[in-house]
């Protein structure tokens, strides 16, 4: 196995301050939403990207408006050009592999660029470092991770094979869930050591059940700047629908690129409201061009 080094405790200073988000609370039905208006937002900038899922299938199948892969697959413009869907779960590649089916031909009108989509049927844990072996993650484009476990699903080498993967320019950016209001029930449910040893890294997990809530996600946050050295992680509040004190989970947003944690605070506070008109966001967000991807690019 993998072992992720050791670290020193996290410190005493005060944590990141969490992006001043407002808005209405996204609860968990919003996560999707969440994900995918950010990636809406960094490819009217960028023109590119790659997204890479390791847990892809839905995880409520009766709310396909609820499933991240399907709403960023989905998204337009077209932009980003390759796709990395990963399940352990032969029904939910099954899904997957229908996902893709059902998707339109490029528009070459539109000057779409080629998409290359693959959905692999594995562990992630396991293919991820297959994937990053392989070379096919250039180191130009900008990549994105979501790592939406429902609970012990990812190995912290995991995590940490995707952050130091890229030696040099921009690392893979991450999206961590981090479950919390039933964390404290699992870590006292799982009698098999090797599972939370594997998820969390290290040894010292029980660290976890002395405190909760944010300063427990901040923790985590403090891990990926200080072992992976991400210039910003933030922990964003994903609330319970039935009560909006209630976080069910963090979700870790790890990146180096300045422009991102702005980009993330305004898809938090508009996540669930209609989205805007490329043209807005050009005016709003002081865009140069807005044209797609030239045939070089591709």
């Amino acid at each position: 196995m993998r072992r992720a080094p050791a670290v020193r405790s996290p410190p005493s200073e005060p944590p990141e301050a969490l992006a001043r988000l407002g808005g209405t609370p996204l609860w968990t039905e919003h996560k999707a939403q969440l994900i995918e208006r950010y990636l809406y937002y960094f490819v009217l900038v960028t023109k590119h990207g790659t997204y890479i899922d390791g847990f892809a299938g839905p995880q409520d199948p009766e709310h396909p408006e609820a499933w991240a892969a399907k709403l960023v697959l989905e998204s337009t413009p077209r932009w980003m050009r390759h796709f990395y869907l990963y399940d352990a779960d032969v029904r939910q590649v099954a899904r997957l592999r229908a996902l893709v089916a059902a998707q339109p031909p490029r528009d070459t009108g539109r000057r779409e660029p080629r998409r290359h989509v693959a959905v692999t049927h594995g562990d992630f844990n396991a293919e991820v470092h297959a994937l990053l072996d392989q070379g096919v993650i250039r180191g130009t484009e900008a990549t994105f991770c979501l790592l939406d476990q429902r609970t012990f699903e990812c190995h912290w080498a995991t995590v940490q094979a995707l952050a130091l993967h890229r030696h040099t320019g921009r690392k893979i950016e991450l999206f961590y869930f981090l479950p919390n209001a039933w964390l404290d029930r699992a870590l006292a449910a799982q009698q098999d050591v090797g599972v939370l040893e594997r998820w969390w890294g290290r040894r010292d997990w029980e660290i976890l059940r002395a405190i909760s809530g944010l300063p427990r996600a901040q923790i985590v946050v403090r891990r990926f700047k200080d072992e992976f050295g991400y210039r910003s992680a933030k922990a964003l509040p994903i609330y319970e629908r039935a009560d909006e004190s209630r976080v069910m989970y963090y979700m870790i947003h790890a990146t180096d690129h300045p422009d991102a944690p702005p980009l993330m605070a305004r898809a938090y506070r508009r996540a669930v409201l209609p989205k805007e008109s490329p043209q807005q966001l050009a005016l709003e967000l002081g865009l140069d061009s807005l044209q797609p991807p030239t045939d070089a690019e591709e």
